[in-house]
């Protein structure tokens, strides 16, 4: 379009279309001008798109992306494209970032009080979202930006190098820092009234201290620099906006008495953990996201705990037979019983503590070397990182320093003995590890071991054994190239800090809150080029509660995205987060309140097993007897070949089986007593349904048995090998083409259709639009593996025999209706909207907790 369309864009911007297509009209043609205003607006629905999927209802229409002219953008990207980021990845980082710039307010309004929330991915793309934000926010005369950086000096000085490398360096003479890297915020000798100009963007990271806030505000507090203020728009960006930002007796607020400062103030608010961001009070003045709620798009390659740990189906979900993935097979046990030997009791003194080495920590340490070696091999030299973290306390830290030293200068002593045994078990580690997660899977060929031999003496000589934690001098440093290193700590590397070329994880430490365990996830991120190599030592109980997280995280970014789907904004709608039986949310948990959930149009099955308990089997078992049995009598049988079904079974027998069959703990979805609320719901409602139901008895593959007087085949569903001896997990339990059993359907047109599709066949069908299914599996205790494993695009760990004490009761249930309707209380909790008034919610207020000063 050319010159004169950038000055009409970048008008149309600041005012509003109507009011550049009225001054441009007055100099050009009326076609020329009405060209404009559709380009501009082409281009406005393409940054729309082009972004994540939320736009927020009610908000005004006015960024249409970059322009020509925009010179702190411009400057970056060129930046991107020099250092050779593939295009992928800079449309990736140029979209979401127009999607945030397009959520706030037309910067030509007189006042505005702004607050959103960006959701990120642990480890992933935050920071470089939010730097190329504030670039285009600088671009639309965005005259002061204030980054507040954590709690700890070193995310506030990493912080501090990125913005310089990628904003001030490009523009020197655009841009004026406050900070600097060895530098927070100290009090000035210029006036902030005399540097805020048009001429320059001025720029501070500051540390989230009581301290460093006040002089800000004292700076800024001024009646020359709040004259400047009334009319200089302002964008604060608040990373990790979860610590110390929330719900704190002094941190919060002076947040807040900042922002008060600031008559065009935009607040954005950057974390991968946003539990208790969601739940601050919204009625209160406070930092709530009013504004907007926008979920970063999952960058490509990215490891996040779903790729890992595997997570369960979720409400609303639509997925093929294979259900959610199960995740890479990277996760080595540590059994509960050998923390002591790791780490003294939360009661015990840490002062002279001596930590045992013990296997699985020795075999850690080996395959990181391993790996590094593998690294070398393959032509990569760059940083490479192992994490110990059992405790925060320093002195546990210290008292690893002598046994890994000792475990270095032993394993260079026997490899440079060269005796074959040596090298025998440093093979076996090799190929046993290596086996498990197929380097083909991610399209390269395994190295051999004698490659990786190669570069291993090299590599565990190199090894740095440094402990990082707020009191040690010795701390991570990789401005050097090549840095090997062995990380000890706590705190200081369990939120923001990057650990770069994250190889392997030891990691015991305790935790009891979402947002304390997914910020302590430091494997989460990028492993380009040894996607294969990442190991991750914990216990059970660890494994489970990331696996929960990750179906926590899955689900909240499903509500988040809703948004978009029914626009809404998070003043009318509030986001919801499944709850754990032993695992707080967050310490803030704010103005949460149970929320509501809907078995309406939803599939649920029994997937974990007590197989081992033999009361826990026959309960169910004779559960399952009694209602088939009962179910015969009043209903009728049919004969469908898959199964045996009957038909007309009255509700009261459903209820009094649901009552009976116990469920594990690890399926809170599969609540009997939910359901049966939910049941007893639906039956007075208007119209009433689930009166009456249909009950399959599933004919197996396995040898012959019985049911209820039902004579089938047992089912076959052998259990996944996650080193979990209490339970057993078998995945997927119920088939597409089983909750269609009722519905005169063929197997194969079942399995043709859709689980949306499926939903509505049964809501449109003349008999079972208002009545439910419960499908009824007697499994083999033995249960084989009857397939051997395939690769898929996410590896999935082996299975083995089911092996259990008894026969297994399998236990699916369909219901029909809505999925967005006909909601009960369960087991999520989301902040009370009730009286929130959605032009004026300037947010919440928690309880005063710990000052994270």
């Amino acid at each position: 379009m050319g010159l004169l369309y950038t000055v009409f864009a970048d008008w149309a911007r600041r005012h509003g279309v109507e009011a550049a297509v009225a001054r441009f009209s007055e100099e050009l043609p009326e076609d020329t001008v009405e060209a404009y205003r559709h380009q501009f607006g082409a281009d406005k629905a393409k940054v729309q798109a082009g972004g994540p999927p939320i736009i927020t209802a009610g908000s005004d229409d006015w960024y249409s992306g970059p322009g020509d002219a925009d010179r702190y953008w411009l400057a970056l990207k060129d930046q991107f494209e020099a250092e050779k980021w593939p295009d992928e990845r800079i449309d990736s980082v140029d979209h979401s970032s127009s999607t945030v710039v397009a959520h706030t307010p037309r910067p030509d309004r007189s006042t505005w009080n702004s607050k959103g929330l960006v959701v990120g991915y642990v480890q992933s793309g935050k920071t470089t979202n939010f730097t190329a934000v504030v670039a285009k926010m600088a671009d639309v005369q965005y005259r002061l930006v204030i980054v507040l950086s954590g709690i700890h000096n070193g995310l506030r000085r990493q912080t501090q190098v990125r913005l310089d490398q990628y904003l001030k360096h490009l523009n020197p003479d655009r841009w004026m820092t406050l900070t600097g890297e060895a530098r927070d915020f100290v009090d000035q000798t210029l006036e902030a009234s005399a540097a805020l100009s048009d001429e320059k963007t001025v720029l501070a990271v500051v540390k989230k201290n009581a301290a460093v806030l006040n002089k800000l505000i004292k700076w800024l507090d001024k009646p020359n620099s709040r004259k400047a203020l009334a009319s200089a728009p302002v964008l604060i960006i608040d990373d990790e906006a979860d610590q110390a930002s929330v719900a704190t007796g002094r941190i919060n607020p002076l947040i807040r008495k900042l922002l008060g400062l600031m008559p065009r103030c935009t607040y954005i608010g950057y974390t991968a953990t946003p539990f208790a961001n969601v739940f601050i009070d919204p009625t209160q003045e406070d930092l709530y996201p009013k504004s907007f709620i926008l979920n970063l798009p999952r960058p490509d390659g990215y490891f996040g705990p779903e790729k890992i740990f595997g997570r369960d189906a979720v409400e609303w979900e639509t997925s093929d037979e294979q259900g959610p993935p199960d995740g890479y097979d990277m996760v080595r046990l540590v059994a509960e019983e050998d923390v002591p030997l790791l780490r003294p009791g939360s009661k015990e003194s840490a002062d002279g503590f001596t930590p045992t080495m013990i296997d699985e920590l020795v075999t850690a340490v080996r395959w990181f070397w391993l790996a590094t070696a593998a690294r070398r091999a393959r032509g990569d030299t760059d940083h490479s990182t192992m994490l110990i973290h059992t405790s925060v306390k320093i002195a546990v830290h210290e008292s690893y320093r002598a046994p890994l030293r000792s475990l270095q200068q032993r394993a260079l002593a026997a490899l440079a003995s060269g005796r074959p045994e040596v090298l025998d078990e440093w093979r076996n580690l090799w190929e046993k590890e290596s086996s498990r997660v197929p380097a083909e899977d991610f399209g390269r060929t395994q190295n051999t071991f004698d490659e990786v031999l190669r570069y291993l003496s090299e590599v565990i000589s190199a090894t740095r054994i440094v402990l990082d934690n707020y009191r040690s001098q010795d701390r991570l440093d990789y401005s050097d190239p090549s840095q090997v290193a062995i990380a000890v700590g706590g705190n200081t590397l369990s939120r923001g800090l990057t650990l770069e070329g994250l190889v392997v994880s030891f990691f015991v430490r305790g935790a009891t809150a979402y947002d304390t365990l997914l910020q302590m996830g430091r494997w989460f991120g990028y492993r380009t080029g040894y996607e294969d190599l990442p190991r991750i030592w914990m216990t059970p109980s660890l494994a489970a509660a990331f696996r929960h997280l990750a179906t926590v995280e899955h689900e909240m970014r499903d509500d988040i995205d809703r948004y978009q789907r029914e626009n809404l904004t998070p003043s009318q709608v509030a986001v919801r987060i499944r709850t754990h039986p032993s695992l707080r949310i967050t310490a803030k948990m704010g103005a949460a309140q149970p929320a509501f959930i809907s078995y309406a149009g939803r599939r649920l099955q029994t997937r974990y097993f007590e197989h081992r308990d033999v009361d826990w089997l026959d309960g169910n078992r004779q559960a399952a007897e009694s209602f088939v049995q009962e179910a015969v009598r009043h209903g009728n049988v049919e004969d469908s070949g898959a199964a045996r079904l009957i038909r007309d079974v009255p509700v009261s027998l459903v209820k009094a089986f649901l009552s009976r069959y116990q469920v594990h703990e690890d399926s809170p979805d599969l609540d009997p007593e939910l359901m049966i609320k939910y049941i007893d719901q639906q039956l007075t409602g208007d119209p009433p349904s689930l009166a009456m139901w249909s009950v399959a008895v599933v004919t197996g593959e396995g040898k012959d048995a019985a049911l209820g007087g039902l004579d089938i085949k047992y089912s076959i569903r052998s259990r996944l090998n996650d080193g979990n001896t209490e339970r057993a997990d078998i995945k997927t339990l119920m088939s597409k083409q089983d909750r269609a059993l009722d519905l005169g359907l063929s197997a194969a047109e079942a399995r043709a259709k859709s689980e949306s599709e499926l939903v509505a066949l049964r809501n449109e069908h003349p008999v079972c639009h208002d009545r439910g299914l419960v499908v009824l599996y007697l499994i083999d205790p033995t249960s084989k593996p009857v397939n051997p494993r395939k690769n898929t695009d996410v590896a999935h760990p082996p299975r083995i025999p089911l092996d259990a004490a008894r026969a297994v009761v399998g236990l699916g249930i369909t219901f029909p209706g809505d999925v967005r309707t006909k909601f009960i209380q369960a087991s999520h909790v989301a902040v009370d909207l009730t009286d929130v008034e959605s032009e004026n919610v300037d947010e919440a207020l928690g309880v005063d907790t710990e000052d994270m000063a």
